[in-house]
C-alpha cells in the first residue's frame, strides 16, 4: 500500500477521478444535488476550493456569475480545462486550499465539494482561517460531501487519535492507498464551524449532505 500525501493520491487518480459519480445507487442523489446547488450560487462570484476535474464547477456554472476554480493538482486542472462551461465566466488556477492568498478576485461565495472530508480535524481552524482571510465577513460557504453508507463507500480502515477516519483505496492499475476521509454528522459540522460561521443550513440525502453557512 502506497503511503503518500492526499494531493499525490488525487494526482495519480486524475484520469479516473469521475468514476465515483457513475455509481448506480447514487444517481438519484446526484440529480437532487444538481437541482439544489444552482440556486445557492445564482449570480454569485464563486471561489471553488479543491475543484478537481471541474465536475461540480460545471454544475455551478449554470447559475453563477463567475467562478475561480482552484485545485492543488495540475493534473486535475488539466482535465477541468477540457470541459465546456457554457456562457459562465470560469477561470482555473492551481492553488493550495490552505494558502489562497495568491488567488485573484473578489468573491461572494466559497464552494467546497468533497473537500471537507479530507481535512484533518486538527486542521479545520487553519483551513477556515485561510478562507476567512481571503473573503469578506458575510461571505457564504457552501459544502457538499459524502455520508457513510456501508456497501457504497469504502470501509473505514482505521480511526486516528483525533477521530479522523481513513479508507484503503485502489486505482485501476492496482496501486493501493490509505486516504483520509471523514464523515461528520450535522452536529459535528455545526461544532466545527461555530467559531468561524453562523446560520448553518443542512440538507441530508442518502449518500451526500449539503450545508451552507455565513462566515463571521
Amino acid at each position: 500500500m502506497t503511503v503518500c500525501s492526499l494531493a499525490d493520491y488525487y494526482a495519480d487518480r486524475a484520469a479516473e477521478y469521475d468514476e465515483v459519480y457513475r455509481k448506480p445507487e447514487r444517481q438519484g442523489d446526484l440529480v437532487r444535488l444538481k437541482e439544489l446547488l444552482p440556486p445557492l450560487v445564482a449570480g454569485k462570484r464563486v471561489l471553488e476550493i479543491a475543484a478537481g476535474t471541474g465536475y461540480w464547477t460545471q454544475v455551478l456554472a449554470t447559475a453563477a456569475a463567475q467562478i475561480m476554480a482552484t485545485d492543488i493538482n495540475a493534473e486535475t486542472i488539466a482535465i477541468a480545462a477540457q470541459r465546456d462551461y457554457g456562457p459562465a465566466s470560469v477561470a482555473l488556477r492551481t492553488a493550495d486550499a490552505y494558502d489562497l492568498s495568491a488567488v485573484p478576485g473578489e468573491f461572494d461565495l466559497v464552494f467546497c465539494g468533497f473537500w471537507w472530508s479530507h481535512i484533518l480535524r486538527a486542521d479545520i481552524p487553519r483551513f477556515l482561517g485561510g478562507v476567512r482571510s481571503r473573503t469578506e465577513r458575510g461571505t457564504t460557504l457552501v459544502l457538499v460531501d459524502n455520508r457513510y453508507v456501508a456497501g457504497s463507500n469504502h470501509p473505514i480502515s482505521r480511526t486516528g487519535p483525533d477521530g479522523d477516519t481513513y479508507q484503503r483505496r485502489s486505482l485501476a492499475d492496482g496501486r493501493e492507498y490509505e486516504v483520509l476521509k471523514n464523515f461528520p454528522s450535522r452536529e459535528q459540522l455545526a461544532a466545527d464551524l461555530e467559531p468561524a460561521a453562523t446560520d448553518l443550513a443542512w440538507t441530508e440525502l442518502t449518500y451526500y449532505w449539503l450545508a451552507s453557512c455565513v462566515l463571521r
